[in-house]
């Protein structure tokens, strides 16, 4: 009887023992395979961030900021260098494409899934850049002048006081989200800087391009104050939040 028991007991134990070791050889067996596992979903997580980055949409994006200097240049060599007025219809062509990228980047990133971390903190960027450039050399042109500058200094303060406030957001995790308002605020500017481009060369077309494009101007300067006061107010509650 004791002898059965002892020996029931030493098999077990042996049985206990054996799976252990098989278990401690199917784990080191596995660790390698878990390791190479891991490289595996490292480097499609890579490739896909990778196909992401250089998507189309940032790609458009890309291309709106590029076009600046191409922009600002034919403005500053037909102004301030009194080159010839074709200039301004190359600014204007150029102008035109840049703002219709604006459309396109983000209906490509809804419609093909391409949405990026990138492309989100480049879109706002480059179409602050691009409306901040042209007014800039607009009045250095000496088109907008007089009252007029009022105008483009609160878009250009606008501006500068959203993204400010997006930025001290971020750091508290609180998403700011576009309104359909903001759009059609840039919208508004873009068309506005769009006829003061034309400027001089517009007007020998149809007379009154550069007066459309400062009363444009002044209704985008409206919903500027508009939304930006939509802004304020949303992140000042979330900043009375915080500090609470």
């Amino acid at each position: 009887m004791l002898s059965l028991r002892w020996a029931s007991g030493h098999s077990v134990a042996a049985a206990c023992h054996s799976g252990f070791d098989a278990g401690q050889t199917a784990r080191k067996v596995d660790l390698p395979e878990a390791a190479v596992l891991v490289r595996r979903m490292n480097t499609v997580t890579t490739r896909s961030t990778a196909r992401h980055t250089l998507s189309v949409p940032n790609l458009l994006t890309c291309a709106r900021i590029a076009a600046i200097p191409v922009v600002v240049g034919c403005v500053y060599a037909q102004s301030i260098l009194d080159g010839p007025l074709w200039l301004r219809w190359v600014a204007l062509a150029v102008f035109v494409g840049a703002a219709i990228t604006d459309f396109l980047d983000g209906y490509y990133a809804r419609i093909w899934d391409q949405q990026s971390a990138l492309g989100r903190m480049l879109d706002p960027i480059a179409d602050k850049l691009l409306v901040a450039s042209c007014l800039l050399m607009l009045a250095a042109d000496g088109i907008i002048h007089g009252w007029t500058l009022w105008a483009a200094i609160v878009i250009l303060c606008r501006e500068i006081l959203v993204s400010g406030l997006r930025e001290y957001l971020a750091a508290l995790r609180v998403s700011v989200p576009v309104t359909k308002l903001a759009k059609w605020k840039t919208t508004a500017q873009l068309v506005a800087i769009g006829f003061l481009l034309a400027g001089e060369a517009g007007d020998q077309v149809f007379p009154f391009v550069t007066q459309i494009g400062l009363l444009l101007l002044w209704l985008s300067a409206v919903f500027t104050i508009y939304t930006g006061w939509d802004y304020f107010r949303a992140g000042i509650h979330h900043l009375i939040e915080a500090d609470e």
